[in-house]
């Protein structure tokens, strides 16, 4: 499924896409017929608490996937009981981050083998954790501002793994389990400020700095979530080409890792870590400027695109 959240008529609710339209998940999981409720729950209009109701809310979900697919393909437009409409065209609302306040957002560095080589890295013996807060977050088409602070704003494409079950303590063989699934992320990165001190989080955790989405991708659509083409563009231009098989520390092993000492809870991202092409690392380095648009796409997770403004 693709999950999404978005903004319609001035309210913001969890959803869903089908056949390029949006299903406000809720709302359509309140209205579904008999023959497809079969038990099915009653879902918030926040994807955060859609994934905190676990398996059975997702059950739910696919109901209404399996309605709102069936309804399309025969041209039947869904309607509420109120005669609300409980489908939408994509150019009539305002998709937002999948998942609009995560409790937390654990990023990755030098997780990639070409990155870490085009910098002259050594590859990390563990996993070289950060942080990102909930105000760096913003949906598809939403502007990232770069800051007076810096002179040196730099792109990372980057997939980005949301929790969908209380994690603490995960077997690495159990450890997908707890994936809900899969996002674009964009690793926005202020190398000056980075760069100030050995801690990353100035330079990583500005305003509008992980713009995320469109979607949130379940696992059950992704079989292998490290075969995946991962590229960057920077308007239009292809700067960053690469593959989730290049991780060096795969999915599992970070569920793992992680929650040896911090327990992840439902809509927790990793961010996994950007591969080789960034800006710093050009000949000459090219930052980003207002006016710039950056693309990121991870292979069937959809396009997240976002423009550079100035503060």
């Amino acid at each position: 499924m693709r999950l999404l959240t978005f903004t319609v008529n001035g309210k913001t609710r969890a959803g869903l896409e089908v056949d390029g339209r949006v299903v406000d998940l809720a709302a359509a999981a309140a209205a579904l017929p008999a023959d497809h409720r079969d038990g099915a729950a009653t879902l918030p209009s926040d994807l955060r608490e859609v994934l905190e109701g676990g398996e059975p809310a997702l059950r739910t979900a696919r109901r209404v996937l399996d309605w709102a697919a069936t309804a399309s393909r025969s041209g039947q437009s869904l309607t509420g009981p109120d005669g609300a409409p409980l489908v939408f065209n994509r150019a009539d609302v305002t998709f937002r981050a999948p998942i609009l306040r995560p409790g937390k957002i654990i990023c990755l560095g030098l997780n990639y083998a070409d990155h870490a080589a085009e910098g002259g890295s050594e590859p990390p013996k563990a996993p070289l954790l950060f942080g990102k807060f909930a105000n760096a977050i913003i949906g598809a088409g939403e502007p990232i501002v770069l800051p007076k602070a810096t002179q040196k704003l730099d792109y990372e494409a980057e997939l980005a793994v949301v929790i969908g079950r209380r994690a603490k303590l995960v077997a690495l063989d159990h450890a997908l389990d707890y994936v809900a699934g899969y996002m674009n992320l964009h690793d926005v990165s202020a190398r000056d400020l980075q760069g100030e001190t050995s801690q990353f989080f100035r330079g990583k955790s500005g305003d509008t700095f992980a713009p995320c989405g469109p979607y949130l991708v379940t696992s059950d659509d992704v079989p292998d979530p490290h075969a995946l083409r991962i590229r960057s563009y920077v308007n239009g231009e292809l700067r960053q080409d690469s593959n989730t098989r290049q991780l060096i520390f795969d999915v599992p092993f970070l569920v793992h890792h992680i929650s040896k000492t911090i327990t992840l809870e439902p809509g927790d991202i990793i961010s996994t870590g950007t591969p080789s092409g960034v800006g710093t690392h050009r000949h000459p380095p090219s930052y980003l400027k207002p006016g710039d648009v950056v693309r990121i796409e991870v292979e069937g997770l959809g396009v997240l695109e976002n423009p550079i403004v100035a503060e």
